[in-house]
């Protein structure tokens, strides 16, 4: 018989280890187009007249020329020391979500439940990690500072020295600056993400029912997908959310006047279409990015479960 509670804590080991492994290769990977949508966002060329914003390879020409290469990958620091934490309470959150929400007598979960669980994930990764995470990664990536002139010195030598400086001199509360929009994005992300992906797959097992599990590449296919959805529903949020995270602290304001402020003063000098800038490489960072994650977390979650189960027959059992 096999011991019953052995289950539990390789289960919450699986989450922490396949989902940090699957947010790190996502993050060296698309690292670069994350830097570009950024730059893109705070850019404002599209106030003068005549003057047309930088495309996407134009922005990133004009950082590799201006600052090398490396430059593409300033903030990677504050995205890898956040990304395990990250993806192992977006895994687990769901999980536990879409369990709560199930029908207790199939132990099956709704389209409904699995959005609202994909809703709860979002919040939940937003709120615990990813707001402070991406406060140091947007500072990061706004200095426009050369990594070859060891004169050029920036502001934040890194995420620790971003973070040090930022509550020094601006507070620790300035670490969640934007808190409401990264969790209003990340719960739209995160519920059509997961609804996609778990209706997709599910279509691809009807479709293939002789195959136990899908292949890797279908697990990166459906991943593409559902990752493409978000970035399109929420574009104005992120774009808002990012200016805020990098502006400094108006002295008397609320958060939701700061807010106002921003999207009037892009509304009023930049237009309707300065809401969707760097929509394009976000769309190229987040669902490529969406395909690693999905078959990175599936293949290592199956291998961790298949050593488990070995285990306890060999050694769990009698």
């Amino acid at each position: 018989m096999s011991r019953s509670g052995d289950r539990k804590p390789v289960g919450f080991a699986m989450h922490i280890t396949a989902g940090g492994i699957a947010g790190a290769c996502e993050a060296l990977v698309c690292q670069p187009l994350d830097t570009i949508k950024v730059r893109m966002q705070l850019s404002k060329t599209g106030r003068l007249p005549g003057v047309k914003p930088r495309g996407v390879f134009a922005t990133g020409a004009y950082i590799v020329r201006r600052e090398t290469p490396l430059a593409l990958y300033k903030g990677l620091g504050a995205v890898l020391s956040g990304i395990v934490p990250k993806m192992s309470i977006r895994f687990a959150s769901f999980e536990a979500y879409k369990r709560w929400l199930s029908d207790k007598n199939t132990g099956k979960t709704s389209v409904g439940g699995i959005f609202l669980a994909g809703l709860g994930a979002g919040t939940t990764e937003a709120v615990a990690v990813v707001t402070p995470m991406e406060v140091v990664k947007i500072r990061l990536q706004a200095q426009q500072h050369s990594l070859a002139d060891p004169l050029d010195t920036p502001r934040y030598r890194n995420a620790g020295h971003a973070v040090y400086t930022i509550v020094r001199e601006e507070g620790i509360t300035t670490l969640y600056r934007g808190v409401s929009l990264t969790a209003l994005r990340q719960a739209t992300n995160q519920g059509a993400n997961f609804t996609a992906y778990q209706e997709i797959k599910k279509f691809a097992h009807r479709m293939q029912p002789e195959m136990a599990e899908l292949p890797s590449y279908q697990h990166m296919v459906i991943g593409l997908i559902s990752g493409a959805m978000g970035p399109f529903s929420n574009a104005p949020i992120d774009t808002i959310k990012t200016r805020l995270q990098k502006a400094t602290a108006e002295p008397g304001a609320t958060a939701f006047q700061r807010i106002m402020n921003i999207t009037t003063d892009m509304w009023k000098h930049e237009g309707f279409r300065s809401f969707y800038k760097g929509i394009t490489p976000r769309v190229l960072r987040v669902a490529p990015g969406q395909a690693i994650v999905f078959a990175v977390y599936e293949r290592v979650s199956s291998v961790m479960d298949k050593l488990t189960t070995t285990r306890e027959d060999d050694g769990y059992s009698e």
